[in-house]
């Protein structure tokens, strides 16, 4: 046997621990049902690796969860006959966090409440460390399946732990917690009690698939005898299998953190049965908070796949839409065969059309929650909205199921957010167009010049945000036979077509007043703008800047420079227009300046500033700030 050797925490893993240690987290019970939790996950893990491998079980067959309980020396352990681990993976799996997000998450967890800091801590994924809640010191010793050395970890939980070689007679995983003094008060009970385990184990873990056993051991006189029934104190019926009314809501809840060790309820559950030609059960949650991963390429994601009860696959990506990664839950088929390897899973028939069908269900029950339940929305949205919004942009046969889902910052409902049936509901009766505006932020957005016009007339326009509504107006083009149209893009038509064709004489009877100064600014400015014009489309301010219909917005622009250094080469070559408002005072003087001397200095300066605001004012940066504070500065001069 090996010397034990001391390591250090990882950092985060450090964090945490002392978090759990220290913790005034008043259920701390649940320790049991993490523990458990993993020790099913590794029985799990063994079974889908025998499925393909079926030397790895060598002569021992079993698949159980013992928990031993010792009094006298204030011990319980917990034991499985799972997948086990190797030492580096021990290192790897208890010693350090490896999940993306952990320091967002950590720092979201200073100055919250113990219980809120607790359910949080269920994010890493390191149930594990809960143990740490009720004992003085763990001990952990496993070997994994197909190998012939054992590893053992013991810690007190002080920011290092140590590892040796170990013996041990077969595979999987042993957890010793060596108890704190029993505290009613502090929420730590007689763990080693058989009526509390039992109690535990009832209430959180009856439906575990695999057999729980409950044995007392007596320490006399250096020895140890074990005093055990063998019978399951579990029940091992599968939750969907039984009817919706045998369960309870606490048993569905239980069964989530099972599936999902996520610590907080879930915001909703729903159950699904087809039968026929393809027959399948499903139990879907909706997560109440959003997993800190759900952003990054690396974060898993996936239903458990079972067929006919027995677990084949952990997260099954097949099954789900990336759109809809944050739900949570298992798939029960009748229809595959239980060795069926990954490959043969994504062209399956099967589970293309169960992956169709879960999809539907699920945008189904968010349809109707948005009808009935619109508190529950609004959380849901406001965690998971940016994830459907993908939805809307790349699943074209759901999309009219996604569409009317979808939910915006509006111009004129405050922080009330808004559908686009809504919308439509609201709009005038000479109104055609859904007007929307993407931009960095609402701030910008709201005091945008581009909506000056529209908001003296009262019309609504959506205000997008997030950097995947640039993709959701390009796919969706209209809504209900209304196009979508940006109030940055083209012209904007206003009022009725008596309106529209008065507006358009006046402006083309004011392109003569205004000819000089156009093309005047229109050669200053000829690096940035290929075209200069009046509009109707400002009211207080004295330019904006504007694209073409089939260019490019800026925000696109923005984002691509954002993510990859530059804009792709589409957008390198699009020039903008520059906006006039005829009937501000600086536009007017400016045209009798350029009457009276076109080769004024000044005018180069101003022709700078209205580009330069202009850019400023839709949330763009200064191509060149040096020029532009130059100008500036001269202006500012020679009126003070």
């Amino acid at each position: 046997m090996s010397t034990a050797q001391t390591l250090e925490f990882q950092a985060e893993a450090r964090q945490v621990l002392d978090l759990m240690i220290h913790s005034l987290y008043t259920n701390k019970e649940i320790f049991l049902r993490e523990l458990i939790s993993n020790a099913s996950d590794a029985l799990d893990r063994l079974r889908v690796e025998s499925l393909t491998n079926p030397n790895v079980l060598g002569k021992d067959e079993r698949f159980e969860i013992a928990i031993e309980s010792d009094p006298k020396e204030r011990t319980l352990a917990v034991h499985d006959s799972g997948i086990g681990m190797s030492r580096d993976e021990v290192i790897a799996n208890i010693g350090t966090i490896a999940k993306s997000g952990t320091r967002e998450v950590l720092e979201a967890l200073k100055g919250q409440s113990p219980d809120v800091a607790a359910r949080l801590i269920g994010q890493f994924g390191v149930g594990f460390y809960a143990a740490f809640m009720v004992a003085d010191k763990v001990s952990l010793l496993t070997r994994r399946a197909g190998e012939h050395t054992a590893s053992l970890w013991e810690s007190t939980g002080d920011g290092t732990y140590t590892i040796s070689e170990a013996d041990k007679f077969s595979r999987g995983t042993s957890i010793t917690l060596h108890l704190k003094p029993v505290d009613e008060e502090g929420g730590i009970e007689d763990f080693t009690s058989e009526w509390v385990v039992k109690r535990i184990v009832k209430q959180y873990s009856d439906f575990v698939a695999y057999p729980i056993t409950f044995r007392t051991a007596k320490s006399e006189a250096g020895q140890k005898e074990v005093d055990s029934e063998g019978k399951p104190i579990n029940s091992m019926r599968p939750i969907w299998a039984r009817a919706a009314s045998e369960v309870t809501e606490e048993e569905f809840q239980e069964f989530y953190k099972h599936v999902s060790h996520d610590w907080n309820p879930p915001l909703r559950h729903f159950s699904l049965k087809a039968e026929g030609r393809i027959e399948y059960q499903a139990l879907l949650y909706l997560p109440s908070e959003p997993p800190m991963d759900l952003f990054f390429d690396t974060g898993k994601f996936g239903l458990q796949l079972y067929v006919r009860h027995v677990l084949i696959m952990e997260s099954c990506e097949d099954l789900l839409p990336r759109y809809l990664r944050f739900v949570r839950g298992m798939v029960d088929s009748s229809d595959l065969p239980l060795n069926i390897s990954r490959q043969r899973l994504q062209e399956d028939r099967h589970v293309a059309q169960i992956r169709k069908w879960v999809a539907r269900k699920i945008l189904d029950a968010l349809a109707d929650m948005a009808r009935n339940e619109t508190d529950d929305f609004a959380k849901f949205w406001r965690h998971f909205g940016r994830v459907l919004k993908e939805g809307a942009a790349f699943d074209f046969e759901n999309k009219d199921r996604i569409v009317p889902l979808l939910r915006f910052r509006s111009s004129t409902q405050g922080e009330t957010l808004a559908s686009l049936p809504d919308y439509v509901s609201r709009m005038k009766p000479e109104q055609k167009d859904i007007y929307y505006m993407t931009g960095e932020s609402i701030e910008t957005l709201i005091r945008s010049p581009h909506l000056e016009a529209l908001k003296a007339r009262d019309l609504e326009v959506l205000l997008m945000t997030d950097p995947i509504d640039e993709l959701v107006v390009q796919a969706l083009d209209k809504f209900e036979d209304r196009a979508l149209k940006s109030a940055g893009k083209g012209t904007v038509p206003l009022g009725t077509e008596e309106e529209q064709n008065q507006t358009r004489k006046n402006l083309n009877a004011k392109q003569v007043e205004y000819l000089d100064l156009m093309t005047l600014l229109k050669a200053k400015l000829a690096k940035h703008v290929k075209e200069v014009r009046l509009t109707n489309r400002l009211t207080r301010s004295p330019a904006c800047l504007v694209v073409s219909e089939e260019d490019m917005s800026p925000q696109l622009a923005r984002l691509f420079r954002a993510q990859h250094g530059t804009a792709p080469e589409t957008l390198r070559g699009v020039t903008r227009i520059l906006e006039l408002n005829p009937e501000h005072d600086i536009v007017q003087k400016l045209r009798e300046r350029a009457k009276a001397d076109a080769n004024d200095p000044i005018l180069e300066d101003y022709a700078e500033l209205l580009y330069g605001g202009a850019l400023i004012a839709e949330g763009s940066e200064l191509e060149d700030p040096s020029r532009f504070t130059e100008a500036l500065t001269r202006l500012m001069t020679g009126n003070v």
